[in-house]
């Protein structure tokens, strides 16, 4: 259900800026903007931002984008999902770092779209297929010990592709309760990623030092205003 739901769109592209709102008429976007920096000039209130991860171009060189923009935006109070085309998962587990909830692909239905943004706005996280099989190597190599047995299997089921139908079948669980432990699962996996120092997840991936902080958020001022 998306009833009620007030977004902010973050976005470079105009034909998506114009068009996404449409297209989702049950979410009510409060404003758009190619820029970051100007949705944090004018503060609109929202219960979440859809961002889209790389808005620096021809036209705006200078543009906050991915980490660095999601940072800023959380640090004022909004909770942020990510619309996205980037597929590298050390990109999108930086993102989910610096406290992204939500991380949604362009190329997703648009009911998809609409469930995970309303998702995020509830305080839920959204990950894609590609995390969930970081996710599950973090577990393997002991850097995420915190999983419940359960949450365990339902991971595994998860990471290869299995519908929460299929699961119910094998595992004799109702596909509320797997739903459940899911979310569980999202929102543990999403605190780990923030406390988590970088080398260490290199260590557990077998990474030489030095090789995600490129990507990982480093602690940056303040957003302007």
């Amino acid at each position: 259900m998306t009833g009620g739901l007030t977004a902010i769109l973050v976005e470079d592209a105009t034909a998506i800026r114009l068009g996404l709102p449409a297209l989702l008429p049950d979410i009510t976007f409060a404003a758009a903007f190619a820029r970051a920096e100007e949705a944090l000039q004018a503060r609109p209130a929202a219960d979440v931002v859809v961002l889209d991860l790389h808005l620096a171009n021809s036209g705006q060189q200078d543009a906050t984008q991915g980490v660095a923009a999601v940072s800023d935006l959380v640090a004022a109070g909004y909770r942020v999902c990510l619309y996205t085309q980037e597929e590298r998962r050390f990109v999108l587990a930086a993102c989910l770092a610096a406290g992204a909830r939500g991380l949604i692909r362009k190329s997703a239905p648009l009911p998809e779209v609409a469930e995970g943004i309303a998702q995020v706005a509830a305080g839920k996280v959204v990950v894609p297929q590609s995390l969930i099989a970081l996710t599950e190597l973090l577990v393997r190599r002991g850097s995420l010990t915190i999983l419940s047995p359960r949450q365990r299997e339902v991971l595994a089921g998860r990471a290869r592709g299995q519908t929460y139908t299929e699961m119910s079948r094998t595992m004799h669980l109702s596909e509320s309760t797997l739903r459940g432990y899911w979310a569980d699962l999202t929102a543990i996996v999403a605190d780990h990623l923030q406390q988590t120092a970088p080398a260490d997840i290199e260590r557990c991936l077998g990474l030489a030092p030095g090789d995600l902080l490129d990507f990982w958020p480093a602690r940056r001022p303040g957003p302007p205003g």
